[in-house]
């Protein structure tokens, strides 16, 4: 089984954000890959499915982004998946709008979700969907900024993100990162 956690905020309001990019990547897989209804369990909400052939346990954490590792863990220990087979969905400031890497390992560049997966998993070899949404070009601006709704002009290239993330994703279950970043770009129109 994999662990797919997208990386956001619980609050209604906050649904829109950019910092809730993560939730909206899981939510569309769990819509395009006919998922099971979301529950509340590891203080998050899980959903079950398969994304191609490898079933998948879709987990949004409840517990805030600071707190994101605590609900990651508990799911991964009740499911004894190891590090390896969990993937978080994240944004990521450091890439242009739209544009998705993907990577095992790694820093948490800042990101107070992936510092507490960490600390929580006790180490850093799970998979990161690192999803551009850009810098709003000054350090004092960047809390607003990922806590502010993404614009009326981001939606276009937001919704064919989102879709070519989700018709991409049996791929990224097989273990084929490099042919997903390919496929995803040509789907989303990703310029460069």
């Amino acid at each position: 089984m994999l662990l797919w956690t997208g990386l956001g905020n619980p609050e209604p309001g906050m649904s829109r954000h950019r910092h809730n990019v993560g939730f909206m990547a899981v939510d569309r897989i769990a819509v395009r890959h006919g998922f099971a209804p979301w529950r509340k369990r590891f203080r998050g909400e899980v959903a079950e499915g398969r994304v191609g052939r490898h079933k998948v346990l879709l987990l949004k954490p409840l517990t805030y982004m600071n707190l994101s590792g605590e609900s990651v863990q508990q799911a991964a220990a009740f499911y004894k998946i190891p590090i390896a087979s969990i993937t978080a969905f994240h944004d990521e400031l450091d890439l242009a709008p739209g544009r998705v890497r993907v990577k095992q390992g790694g820093g948490a560049a800042g990101h107070n979700g992936l510092r507490s997966m960490d600390r929580m998993l006790g180490g850093q070899e799970y998979w990161r969907v690192r999803i551009g949404i850009g810098h709003p070009g000054a350090r004092d601006r960047v809390t607003g900024y990922v806590l502010g709704d993404f614009a009326k002009s981001d939606q276009d290239w937001l919704e064919r993100m989102l879709d070519a993330m989700s018709d991409t994703a049996p791929v990224l279950a097989d273990g084929q990162p490099e042919l997903f970043m390919t496929k995803m770009a040509l789907l989303a129109g990703e310029k460069g």
